[in-house]
């Protein structure tokens, strides 16, 4: 079997600012095994959530490391494969499950959501992000969206290093922006938060009044996640009594073992590939989670088309798709996820569904 990896860039339209900083431009890894006449492919990148922090330098040498023991194995035994992948970074695990089942899914002739025995017809509207910035910016970027897509979906990054007093005047203006953008097109919007752990526990209280008359309809990673899995659990006990939104973990949420933990104190968990090791633990956490009755996110960093139609093949389990990092692209280098107005479906191709930009897509090499 080969294996091969190659760096790409991905520049935004609109640089992303949040409570951790600001991103413009990221690179990424493309991860490529091919046998039998089948190209699988994967995608990672680093990644920082303030507690835990991954750089493609170090992704990259993870997988040229491992890319010899691979050469031997056949892609279709992921038993024999398991304890090869168990070492890695979750982010460098990611690419190597993702190009696997991607490669599998060609092998069979089916989009990997059949292979697991999901509805891929289902389409179902993403989020869009705006990011943190003055007023006047952050109105203008929604604006940008509504001349690109029909966005219904509005996830509004807060935790400004100005503080909640900022914070409040921008939920503020946004709701009031999508209340009258509601009233001259009779259409339903949806307003979600994501604090990025920009806030403290009495910081997130205070702001409950404001959040709730905003009719913020979700509440995403208010306070930040932390190593100790006891402290940050606890952390969203303290808070569940006095949340009336859904709340939902995502930068604290990584594994099976977090989902456990965390679910009699949250509503939700953000899935995300990169921080999951890829599709084989975010579709066991998927199903666990629906089991616990929790709602599912599943979202995005700077990512391609690649990665995130790899995320989508989970899309018929999930509540809130945030899913939008390649619609603010300059220069994404693959094509193959659909979007009908603001909402995504799956893939209907083979494995994952995404063949390079300019290239024949019943020939993905």
């Amino acid at each position: 079997m080969g294996w091969s990896v190659r760096r790409f860039p991905l520049t935004k339209a609109v640089p992303l600012a949040i409570s951790r900083g600001v991103t413009a431009q990221v690179e990424h890894l493309e991860l490529t095994c091919s046998r039998d006449g089948c190209i699988g492919r994967g995608e990672t990148g680093g990644f920082d959530t303030g507690h835990r922090g991954f750089s493609t330098d170090q992704l990259a040498l993870e997988l040229e490391a491992l890319m010899p023991s691979l050469a031997d194995v056949d892609p279709a035994d992921r038993q024999q494969l398991a304890p090869l992948l168990l070492p890695l970074s979750p982010p460098a695990r990611c690419a190597v499950d993702l190009a696997l089942w991607d490669w599998w899914g060609q092998r069979l002739g089916q989009p990997v959501w059949r292979v697991f025995g999901l509805d891929g017809s289902r389409c179902i509207a993403t989020s869009v992000t705006l990011g943190l910035g003055s007023v006047d910016e952050v109105l203008s970027r929604l604006k940008r969206w509504w001349r690109q897509l029909p966005a219904t979906r509005i996830k509004l990054k807060l935790g400004s290093a100005d503080g909640c007093d900022h914070d409040r005047v921008l939920l503020a203006a946004v709701a009031q922006e999508l209340q009258e953008y509601q009233q001259q097109h009779q259409q339903e919007l949806e307003l979600q938060v994501d604090a990025n752990g920009g806030w403290t526990l009495e910081e997130t209280k205070a702001m409950q009044v404001s959040l709730q008359s905003a009719g913020v309809v979700l509440l995403e990673q208010p306070m930040a996640a932390v190593l100790d899995p006891d402290q940050d659990t606890a952390a969203f006990a303290a808070l569940k009594p006095h949340c009336a939104i859904p709340l939902v973990a995502d930068e604290s949420c990584w594994d099976l073992q977090d989902v456990l933990r965390l679910a009699p104190h949250v509503d939700g968990v953000n899935l995300k590939l990169l921080k999951t090791g890829g599709l084989t633990e975010a579709w066991l956490m998927a199903q666990v989670a629906q089991r616990l009755n929790l709602d599912l996110m599943i979202g995005c960093y700077s990512d391609s088309v690649l990665l995130n139609g790899a995320a989508a093949q989970l899309l018929p389990l999930i509540r809130w798709p945030d899913l939008d990092s390649h619609l603010n692209l300059l220069d994404d280098p693959y094509v193959g996820l659909a979007l009908e107005g603001d909402q995504l479906c799956a893939p209907i191709a083979p494995g994952l569904g995404i063949t390079r930009r300019g290239t024949d897509p019943n020939n993905r090499s």
